[in-house]
């Protein structure tokens, strides 16, 4: 798929907005649902802040974006036992399926942009990654 039309432009009121390539495929796939044009922003400026946590942390990190800002932000650190239970997580193992899903998933991408935005569009959309 060379061009994809999302739901609309930057609001609801204004005609759908296109991403397109010029040359070779888009590197995403939607899984489901129609994103819009500040969902994709949300991916772009997300995963600019989660490289540079990254980069500067060296700890895996994840954000959240709303309208083009962010909601917020964290780096991975193992839970103690005791946080586990305060968070009702304990009971959860390693990975969650849905997580060993996603990671297989990502395993098998080849473009980072497409790995961010799986993950981006797999969150917003609430779909698990088959």
């Amino acid at each position: 798929m060379k061009e994809l039309e999302l739901k609309y432009g930057c609001n609801p009121n204004q005609k759908p907005s296109k991403i397109y390539m010029q040359e070779g495929e888009l590197p995403i796939t939607v899984l489901n649902g129609k994103p819009g044009y500040i969902n994709f922003l949300d991916a772009f400026n997300g995963w600019q802040l989660v490289r540079e946590l990254k980069k500067a942390t060296g700890l895996p990190a994840a954000t959240s974006f709303k309208h083009v800002s962010p909601a917020g932000a964290a780096v991975g650190l193992p839970l103690s036992e005791v946080e586990a239970k305060i968070y009702w997580v304990d009971d959860l193992g390693e990975l969650t399926p849905l997580a060993a899903a996603m990671q297989e998933r990502v395993a098998q991408t080849e473009c980072l942009l497409t790995e961010i935005l799986l993950r981006y569009l797999m969150c917003v959309m609430c779909v698990p990654l088959k």
